[in-house]
């Protein structure tokens, strides 16, 4: 099949576009208002851009609290999820009205930032600290404005538990990252296997 994303007359109940573009990691960003207040949420477009500085980027669809935040207070966090977190990262995800902690109402403890003003989940087996370098509002192809807006943030701080690292190495495996499908779909992690990359040639 063939369809032109303009009509998107793909004639499924459901758009395939995010169940091709996938599994996408969860950024699970944690962001403190100018007034204090703390906000938590998992956003589904996000990843690794650059490591030279090490950076990385999520996007919200929509003028969410997320970006609200961090462009009053220029940090953020993200945090990794686990399987053992999956459901507090769903209630995580609720719409609520500014203000109302999702930690709280997740059940998680907000561990403050080292080096950023802003908090992550304290049962995170790992979590970044960031520092937003660019916003960004995604242009279409005319070079209007969408309502698609790129956080860029340059990653200032790692936490990682002790136990998750093994022989010199964080343990993918025993971390159980969950990553997000399209429709409603999440998946864990199959078995890990190393692959080398072919030798350069001179």
């Amino acid at each position: 099949m063939f369809y032109d994303t303009e009509s998107n007359a793909h004639g499924m109940a459901h758009d395939p576009f995010k169940a091709i573009v996938a599994p996408r990691p969860i950024g699970w960003i944690g962001s403190k208002g100018r007034d204090g207040s703390r906000n938590l949420s998992p956003y589904s477009f996000f990843n690794a851009v650059g490591d030279r500085p090490k950076m990385v980027m999520f996007s919200s669809s929509g003028r969410k609290d997320s970006l609200r935040n961090v462009e009053e207070t220029g940090v953020f966090t993200a945090s990794f999820v686990s399987r053992s977190l999956l459901d507090q990262m769903s209630a995580s995800s609720a719409a609520v009205p500014y203000g109302e902690d999702e930690f709280a109402l997740a059940g998680l403890t907000a561990a403050q930032g080292r080096l950023v003003d802003a908090p992550y989940v304290g049962e995170a087996v790992a979590a970044l600290e960031c520092r937003v370098t660019k916003v960004l509002t995604l242009p279409d192809m005319e070079g209007d404005e969408t309502d698609s807006h790129a956080v860029f943030g340059q990653v200032v701080g790692i936490h990682i538990a002790d136990a998750m690292i093994r022989d010199g190495r964080f343990d993918l495996a025993f971390a159980e990252p969950i990553m997000r499908l399209g429709y409603m779909d999440y998946a864990g992690m199959g078995p890990v296997f190393e692959l080398r990359r072919p030798s350069q040639r001179t």
